[in-house]
């Protein structure tokens, strides 16, 4: 057993300690935000935070993640100033990749709340969106910013 805190509850979980922690989320625990996209770590669907780091779940053993803070997209409160921006500014198009474009995006502005155009480019280039959204991504980041700045919560 596996003992996991996930989006603040914990959950014993019967898989093996190498079980890729994407398929634990998904098929144990129901939680389907989180998207599996190439499964090499490489496109950013899976991304979930592990105590605050934006991490590819697709590649993390389950091990690697217990007795650590996972949240998933699923755990990122739908009034988060970067939920309403990407509302607000019409990011999704298809919107398969969003739950990890937007986990990326709370974890980047978690380190940096004001981050310049190639702060935003440099961290969110690893979220492939196959729509070519980038240019809503960046605007809604710099949204989210300023609400935070704002009074926004974080």
């Amino acid at each position: 057993m596996i003992s996991l805190d996930v989006n603040g509850k914990t959950y014993n979980i019967d898989v093996g300690p190498e079980a890729p922690l994407l398929w634990v989320i998904r098929e144990h625990l129901g939680l389907s935000g989180t998207k599996f996209g190439c499964g090499m770590a490489l496109c950013g669907a899976c991304t979930v935070h592990i105590d605050g780091k934006a991490t590819r779940s697709c590649q993390t053993p389950v091990k690697d993640a217990a007795g650590k803070k996972i949240t998933t997209i699923e755990g990122i409160p739908d009034d988060h100033p970067v939920k309403k921006a990407w509302i607000e500014d019409e990011v999704p198009q298809c919107g398969y990749c969003q739950p990890g474009q937007i986990m990326e995006a709370v974890a980047l502005l978690k380190e940096n709340p004001n981050p310049g155009d190639d702060d935003i480019d440099n961290v969110m280039s690893g979220n492939l969106c196959r729509c070519g959204t980038y240019q809503r991504i960046r605007r809604s980041i710099h949204s989210a910013s300023k609400m935070m700045a704002e009074g926004g919560k974080s």
